[in-house]
């Protein structure tokens, strides 16, 4: 047998004693320009997950992302006679009680799916080209009001205004008069005060010879159904009345029906003329507001953009502006040489049923189902006044149409006051 030297084994590894490698102990330093760019990342990750809860916490306005929301966090998309704003406020209840919780990574599963659903959906154009009437009536609307807007100042405004302030103050009942078998909806004055016109829950239109309102002069039936509101228009001798048969119709003082306008998919709230008397706009429960060609009839301008059904509707002296209210407690205030939405007011907290400009046209009056009238500035984009005008629903306001030195309001607590244009203050009741 042959023996094998044994195998050498390998000298045991002794770390130095002096210099050599570094002791284990002994950390890297980091240079200064490193520690910089390390902040600014966790700075940056830091900010993109702020942007991303705060993201996660927005409540959705749309009542179908809403709705979204609501499954996507295992809750109830739509309770027993739940309204849309409803929805929403029991949509931001649970984000809250989410977020108290700990439970944010939920809200940003739920957020990010509903962002993908979305980038998977086919995007449409929000706007849809109008025709060409509108574009012209859009440009003979900026050429009318530009006129309109040239001012003409007043010789003496402290002494006119005083005046008309005293007259509001001596105003007393003149003459009182049966409209009609049922309930009056609206009334309005010819431009040269001698007609009175009344509508009813009848579906009939009276025009009454002023001052006394004793001799009827026409009596106006059409529609099929009650009629909602009437009006005259600033320029000739014809008037147009709304009504619940989803149609509004244009009058001669004679009776003569010379235009009806169709095209809302439900019944008719409100009526206004234009104030070059050109154009008509319409409100319905239809959540829109639609501008007409009076001449020839034609609808120029489906208007969106209240959630819940449109209600009052008025136009600016100058002519280029629109106001609107609806049942969702908002005031919006339309531009109609480009057709934007340019403001929104938030204020009452019940549906707003009138409204009403200023002939100063920046002071918009807006009157509601919560018993206040307010007084908004275009200007300053807010509420310069909340008036406790009645004890019941403020069913109607309007300004002195001449230099908006009062403005009346009118109510179901069967009185009508008249407050004075720049304080507010109340001159009669």
């Amino acid at each position: 047998m042959v023996r094998h030297p044994p195998l050498a084994r390998p000298p045991a590894f002794r770390p130095p004693q002096n210099g050599g490698a570094k002791a284990d102990d002994e950390r890297y330093v980091i240079s200064e320009e490193s520690r910089q760019v390390r902040e600014r990342q966790e700075r940056a990750m830091q900010e993109l997950l702020r942007k991303r809860r705060a993201a996660a916490m927005a409540v959705p306005t749309n009542d179908k992302s809403v709705r979204g929301r609501l499954r996507r966090l295992g809750d109830a998309i739509t309770l027993f006679g739940e309204r849309e704003m409803e929805r929403r406020a029991r949509l931001a209840q649970l984000m809250a009680r989410l977020d108290i919780g700990g439970q944010l990574d939920r809200l940003l599963r739920a957020y990010e799916e509903e962002v993908e659903d979305e980038e998977e959906e086919v995007q449409y154009l929000f706007f849809t080209e109008g025709p060409k009437e509108l574009r012209e009536a859009r440009i003979d609307i900026a050429k009318y009001s530009i006129k309109r807007a040239a001012d003409d100042p007043d010789e003496d405004v402290d002494a006119e205004t005083k005046w008309a302030l005293k007259q509001a103050k001596g105003m007393v009942l003149d003459c009182s008069s049966f409209g009609d078998d049922r309930p009056l909806t609206g009334c309005s004055f010819s431009r040269d005060g001698t007609i009175l016109a009344t509508c009813s829950l009848s579906g009939v239109t009276t025009l009454w010879e002023m001052p006394q309102v004793t001799n009827t002069i026409a009596i106006l039936k059409d529609h099929k159904e009650r009629v909602t509101d009437v009006v005259f228009s600033p320029v000739d001798d014809c008037l147009a009345t709304a009504s619940a048969d989803r149609t509004a119709k244009l009058w001669k003082t004679d009776g003569t029906l010379l235009q009806t306008f169709e095209g809302h998919w439900d019944r008719l709230a409100r009526v206004a003329f234009h104030p070059s008397g050109k154009y008509l706009g319409t409100t319905s429960f239809d959540k829109t507001w639609r501008l007409w060609d009076v001449n020839t009839g034609a609808e120029l301008l489906l208007q969106e953009g209240h959630s819940r059904s449109v209600y009052g509707i008025a136009f600016q002296q100058e002519g280029a502006l629109a106001a609107s209210s609806g049942l969702d407690s908002l005031a919006r205030v339309w531009d109609l040489r480009t057709g934007r939405s340019i403001l929104a007011f938030q204020g009452h907290i019940k549906p707003v049923l009138s409204v009403n400009f200023s002939p100063n046209g920046y002071h918009l009056a807006s009157g509601g189902e919560d018993s206040q009238c307010r007084i908004w500035d275009l200007r300053m984009r807010k509420s310069l006044y909340i008036i406790p005008a009645h004890a019941n629903l403020v069913s109607q306001v309007k300004y002195e149409p001449q230099e908006g030195y009062f403005l009346a309001t009118a109510s179901y607590d069967m009185k009508v006051n008249i407050w004075s244009g720049e304080i507010s203050r109340l001159l009669k009741a």
